[in-house]
């Protein structure tokens, strides 16, 4: 694992929640190799990276360059979910849980004498038979159907025998193979069944803790304690869930949590009662938060989002203006497992949100850290503003200009500038001297803001140059440069006496003059490419100063061609643009040909 992909899942590890949940492993490529479960997130994702691994954990170590989770109310819903995303993304390394391990079901059969079972293979079943689960713990799942088949005699044998067995004679089962039983019977029993594997356990918890007492008034305590074994099972087994895999529910799901002027949104994608994605996002929050939900997912599903057959949001909501807008069926719900699942969205939304005031805390501080830095190493009594410089250029002749502001390392995009160079200029230091003149120049006449700090992408030559411009000019701005090494990476600083200012790369200073650094080239790169896609005539119009889009479209709607643009004398020219701008443009295009 690289040191760069090292720090920053350490800085990412710091924000996980010691909550359950489910965590998912990221390549390189951004694909989900591994999915697993935890009581404790933070402690089980941390592990991975923290002390010794082998085998095959070395290996998915080796391959992770990233991780996500997702927080439940319980280690048995992490498990649940577990077992749902490696359906959906069959993780590279989760083949030995896909290939070797399969989750129970309960089966209560569709037959005219109905057994309870146990069942791992439930694709192949093609009859009607009642599944209940998945159930995560084997050995629960296995003592509820032996209590359920202990309380209600159901069938027991795989075929029907031609005389009673021992079962009957235990009274476990009513004797199928030789009795005419009454079918109500048989129903009143399937029945409860049922009602018990879907959540009620009131019929059978009763019956359990009524049999508990009178064996304990009995004084046999060890059919006592093994009808508290049962009791304890049901518990285990039948915990409400909420996530609900045995149903077909088919819906997106919509939650919110707002706090501090940000609306962190949940979307969970349920289908076939699984949960296939979810989406997550958090905006700046300026208005009421339901209404902004609202807004929200209309546009969600103008985005080329599928409808699905239903939507579900909070109460909060107005969900018959949405319904009606988006001609689909909108719900919510107070209780139940929607609403479980309704709560559980809300509190990954929080937890995203946290984990958001907790970075923009920490980058706060870095930032800090970085300005302090730079300041005592420049010996600056102030850096609140920095102004950077790059040059890019079209054809390996035209150049172009870009310069980004950042107000205390934040970017300020309000304050970015463009420059059209002249076609006079026909290398790096002779381009920025001309964009560092006319910035300043104007900073000067129209007593802009000044900055701080002057940031040049160069070595000792770029900052001279830009020395040069500033003294002129008598501004008292500092200058540093970033100098690159032989295998151009930024290494050190020039600052403004050409003294190099060796710049640590683990350190914040060098992260943020690094964002700097990219962004300015950006920008530049940016308007560049911009210009050469308009095309050859667009090209050549958009270099000369004072012709924007509007006077651009104009000289084109009169003289059609470049070539007629040439021909034109001033005074023709003037019907379009001012006189000293065709002056400027005749000037240019003879350069051009020269």
């Amino acid at each position: 694992m690289e040191e760069e992909v090292k720090k920053r899942i350490h800085n990412k590890l710091s924000l996980v929640p010691e909550l359950p949940g489910s965590y998912q492993m990221k390549n390189k490529e951004g694909f989900i190799i591994y999915v697993g479960k935890a009581k404790n997130l933070k402690r089980r994702v941390k592990s991975y990276f923290t002390g010794r691994v082998s085998g095959k954990t070395a290996m998915l170590v080796h391959d992770i360059d990233d991780f996500d989770y997702i927080v439940t109310s319980s280690e048995l819903e992490s498990l649940i979910l577990e077992i749902t995303l490696i359906k959906k993304y069959n993780p590279k390394y989760n083949i030995l849980l896909k290939d070797d391990k399969s989750y129970p079901y309960i089966e209560l059969t569709n037959e005219k004498y109905p057994r309870l079972r146990i069942v791992r293979n439930i694709h192949r079943k093609k009859n009607k038979s009642k599944l209940f689960g998945p159930y995560p713990n084997v050995t629960a799942a296995r003592k509820t159907v032996n209590m359920l088949n202990r309380l209600y005699p159901l069938r027991k044998c795989e075929t029907l025998k031609k005389d009673v067995c021992l079962y009957y004679h235990l009274g476990e089962c009513l004797g199928y193979c030789k009795k005419d039983l009454d079918p109500k019977k048989i129903e009143e029993m399937t029945s409860e069944i049922t009602s018990f594997l879907k959540g009620n356990q009131e019929v059978v918890t009763k019956k359990l803790k009524q049999d508990m007492e009178q064996a304990s008034l009995a004084m046999n305590y060890e059919k006592a304690l093994e009808l508290k074994g049962m009791l304890e099972d049901i518990e285990v087994t039948l915990r409400h869930q909420k996530i609900d895999l045995r149903h077909n529910y088919n819906f997106d799901l919509f939650q919110y949590y707002q706090e501090k002027n940000y609306l962190s949104i949940q979307v969970f994608y349920i289908r076939e009662g699984l949960l296939f994605g979810k989406h997550a996002e958090i905006l700046n929050s300026l208005e009421d938060a339901s209404e902004e939900m609202l807004e929200y997912i209309i546009k969600f599903y103008e985005k080329n989002n599928l409808l699905p057959k239903e939507i579900i949001v909070p109460s909060t909501i107005d969900k018959e203006l949405l319904g009606e807008y988006l001609q689909v069926k909108v719900s919510t719900y107070q209780k139940g497992d929607i609403k479980k699942l309704l709560d559980l969205a809300e509190e990954n939304a929080k937890v995203s949100l946290e984990e958001k005031f907790e970075n923009l805390k920490r980058s706060d501080e870095e930032r800090f850290q970085a300005e302090e830095e730079l300041k005592n190493l420049l010996g600056l009594s102030k850096l609140e503003r920095i102004e950077a410089f790059d040059n890019s250029h079209l054809f390996g002749t035209y150049y172009v200009g870009g310069m980004v502001v950042f107000d205390h390392f934040q970017p300020n995009k309000n304050e970015y500038r463009k420059f059209k160079i002249s076609t006079e200029i026909k290398d790096d230091l002779s381009a920025m001297k001309e964009v560092l003149y006319r910035r300043y120049f104007r900073v000067l006449m129209d007593n802009l803001r000044r900055p701080d700090l002057i940031l040049v992408d160069g070595g000792e030559l770029q900052v001279a140059v830009a020395k040069e411009i500033i003294d002129s000019l008598k501004l008292p701005i500092a200058i540093v440069g970033l100098k690159k090494d032989d295998k151009h990476r930024t290494s050190v600083l020039i600052d403004s006496s050409l003294k190099e200012i060796p710049l640590p790369k683990d350190s914040s200073l060098f992260v943020f003059l690094s964002k700097i650094q990219e962004e300015v080239h950006r920008y530049a790169i940016t308007y560049h490419r911009t210009i050469k896609n308009k095309g050859n005539l667009a090209s050549v119009l958009d270099m000369v100063e004072g012709i924007g889009p509007m006077r651009r479209r104009e000289l084109l709607k009169k003289f059609s061609s470049l070539k007629k643009i040439k021909e034109a004398s001033i005074e023709e020219l003037k019907e379009v643009i001012p006189e000293n701008v065709a002056i400027s443009l005749q000037e240019y295009l003879q350069n051009l040909n020269s």
